[in-house]
């Protein structure tokens, strides 16, 4: 179950008597608790029967006491425990997770991290409770993820505007949803999310953005390319130079994959660049006929290199804004 299902179960009434929490993102986790603690009781309920508790600061005797006792006035209570990663004796927590009290939701919201699944407690959450990881994305599955929480908010997204998105946002996934839901408020349900609305909505251009620096650089495009560039130039928060970086070398990157693959079927090939759809398999066709193998290598070179001079690796280039940096670098791609 990812954690849409969850949910989609909670509110179907459906409450487990135990829930473990567990994984690097922090995001998947926090929608369910955030969830869980708006709609598990009501607010008549909550006043007597909702209780959460802090890792570092409770004990498991703590939680097991809360757990175990009878609800008042209401059909179950609910026990979270946050930041259940710094709980000391979280091994304890064995005896209850074995016989889970039945009227008792207990939440154990465990971020950052996983727990060691071969452990006695990791057994036994496996056996007795739902445990859900909470995986941190890759890049490449966050169009993905876009688009399956557009649906859950009633919108549809076309590829491109999935793929632009999930570029200038990245992985952070609260601020993607942030977004997302802000678009939720201004558009009509079933409206279909494209790169026209997202720049009226989000401010990411259409016109000039690292998708396009793309596909010029791919079809050498020059005057193209000089025109983005030029408006990275003055517009620098809105298109940061470490995000142009990064973009480019995955761009790059998976180019040079392509030379390696080029003459498989399409298929194969789609699989060996990680992607969903062929969308976006004619501007890495495009660009591995612009720049030969050698020159590819050579590009993820300059990219490296521009990416440590942005970070300040280079000392003589403190006082050197990015978008000359920036200049510079395309310059050299292209040359």
């Amino acid at each position: 179950m990812d954690y849409l299902d969850i949910i989609k179960e909670m509110k179907k009434g459906d409450y487990r008597p135990v829930y473990f929490l567990h994984g690097e993102e922090a995001y998947f986790i926090d929608a369910i608790t955030d969830f869980v603690e708006a709609n598990c009781l009501n607010e008549t309920e909550k006043a007597f029967n909702q209780t959460v508790l802090y890792g570092k600061e409770t004990t498991a005797m703590q939680v097991v006491d809360a757990a175990r006792r009878m609800p008042m006035m209401a059909p179950r209570q609910l026990v979270v425990i946050k930041e259940a990663q710094s709980m000391r004796d979280i091994a304890a927590l064995e005896s209850y997770v074995n016989q889970p009290a039945l009227t008792t939701v207990l939440l154990i919201c465990h971020k950052h991290k996983k727990l060691r699944m071969n452990t006695k407690l990791g057994k036994l959450l496996k056996q007795k409770s739902l445990v859900f990881e909470s995986k941190r994305l890759y890049d490449n599955q966050v169009p993905a993820f876009i688009k399956k929480y557009i649906k859950s908010i009633k919108l549809e997204i076309n590829e491109s505007a999935a793929e632009l998105l999930a570029e200038y946002l990245g992985t952070d996934l609260g601020k993607v949803v942030n977004e997302l839901d802000k678009l939720a408020i201004n558009l009509a349900p079933s409206s279909l999310v494209d790169v026209k609305i997202i720049e009226e909505n989000i401010g990411i251009s259409r016109s000039y953005n690292v998708f396009e620096l793309q596909k010029a650089l791919a079809l050498q495009d020059k005057e193209k390319i000089y025109r983005i560039v030029n408006y990275f130039s003055v517009q620098p928060k809105k298109n940061p130079f470490v995000l142009v970086v990064g973009s480019l070398y995955n761009f790059f990157s998976k180019v040079l994959i392509y030379h390696g693959v080029a003459k498989l079927d399409e298929q194969a090939i789609l699989s060996a660049l990680n992607l969903k759809s062929r969308y976006f398999l004619k501007d890495y066709r495009a660009a591995a006929r612009s720049f030969p193998y050698s020159k590819t290598k050579e590009i993820i070179g300059i990219l490296h290199e521009y990416d440590l001079k942005s970070k300040g690796v280079d000392m003589n280039l403190t006082n050197v804004p990015d978008g000359d940096l920036c200049k510079e670098m395309i310059y050299k791609i292209i040359h």
